[in-house]
């Protein structure tokens, strides 16, 4: 891993290059690492079930953005500046 702190090339750069590099912004810092291999992770079964849940409450939302009358609802319920996709996702993953 390598740090540098007063690159011009890297000032303010995040992200991955073709999956071999990986720069991150720490404070004053720019790191640059490996790319992660995450062939040999295996997710828990906690990680799985909130996957789960997390997907069910995505169709929720996608299924209140597709119903006109319900969207129409949401957005009586969500507060300037808010999405109705994601009022609906937190209170999906609240009640459920």
């Amino acid at each position: 891993m390598a740090t540098t702190q007063n690159n011009i090339l890297l000032h303010g750069m995040s992200g991955h290059l073709g999956k071999q590099l990986v720069v991150k912004q720490y404070a004053t810092k720019t790191v640059i690492s490996k790319y992660p291999d995450m062939t040999n992770v295996k997710p828990s079964p906690k990680q799985l079930a909130e996957k789960s849940r997390f997907s069910k409450a995505v169709k929720y939302a996608q299924e209140i953005l597709n119903n006109p009358e319900l969207k129409a609802t949401y957005l009586s319920k969500v507060a300037v500046g808010q999405s109705v996709y994601h009022y609906a996702i937190k209170e999906y993953l609240a009640s459920h």
